[in-house]
């Protein structure tokens, strides 16, 4: 836990119906009870009650006592963007993007120490690593991860880089605090940032922040290109001044739908 819970308050049994949620991944698609008690550190009686509660409930089914996800997880995940109506204002803008630069366009939000993808408009190019809705890398390593930290106060800051990351990713660059408050103070002061192979090997992209009306920073855009085929001065001059542009946009019409007289207000 990265906060203090009040016990009385706490659902022990929700927690643990999320942890074996999160037992799943990329890279473990399918799962045994006892992989799955493993996983999450659960006596395997209690595994198996909740991975029999999730499969009633539709959100796992089981084959010769292997479990995996089904698609009603993501119903878990899209309320979240769909309250955000994040999807919705972001993908015309980040289809513009990538039919001008012919590279991959992304939106992601900070949680912790990490970023979470919450929009992408892909091109079929091969890339290091696997990237889709609800992906998590660590936050230091890509370019916005840069962006979000840049924006958090001394305090909040310290907070997050405290915060284990929850991607299961080991980026190939692993910078010192004294690193990382160099880097955001760059960010801070040019409005965006870069990340040159520090997440992964032929990984290298451009980002720029996303703001509310107060100018808050509320999610960060970029242009991933494959480092082997786009120099860094390609991407600064080619495909960083469609980025900034792009990220204004999406940023005006944040504000635009903010201020509109709706009973539920978009929450950014």
């Amino acid at each position: 836990m990265t906060r203090e819970r009040n016990e009385g308050d706490f659902v022990e049994a929700l927690s643990r119906g999320l942890s074996v949620i999160r037992a799943f991944s990329t890279s473990h698609l399918a799962l045994t009870v006892t992989e799955v008690a493993e996983a999450t550190e659960l006596a395997r009686p209690t595994a198996r009650r909740l991975l029999l509660t999730l499969e009633n409930l539709g959100y796992v089914r089981s084959s010769d006592g292997v479990y995996t996800l089904t698609p009603k997880i993501l119903e878990l995940g899209m309320s979240y963007i769909n309250a955000q109506g994040m999807w919705d204002i972001a993908q015309p803008h980040l289809a513009a993007l990538v039919a001008q630069t012919h590279e991959s366009s992304s939106m992601s939000q900070l949680d912790g120490s990490d970023i979470v993808y919450t929009a992408r408009v892909p091109v079929a190019k091969i890339i290091g690593l696997s990237v889709h809705i609800g992906t998590r890398f660590p936050a230091v390593a890509t370019s916005m991860g840069q962006v979000l930290l840049a924006d958090l106060s001394t305090k909040e800051l310290d907070a997050a880089l405290k915060a284990p990351s929850l991607s299961r990713v080991v980026p190939r660059v692993r910078p010192s605090r004294k690193e990382i408050d160099a880097a955001l103070a760059e960010v801070r002061t040019r409005g965006w940032a870069m990340s040159d192979e520090r997440l992964s090997f032929g990984i290298r992209s451009v980002a720029a922040p996303v703001r509310d009306a107060q100018g808050k920073v509320i999610a960060a855009v970029n242009v991933t290109v494959n480092a082997a085929e786009t120099s860094i001065a390609e991407l600064k001059k080619s495909h960083l001044p469609l980025l900034l542009r792009t990220a204004e946009a999406i940023t005006a019409d944040f504000t635009r739908i903010s201020l509109l007289p709706t009973t539920e207000p978009l929450q950014p």
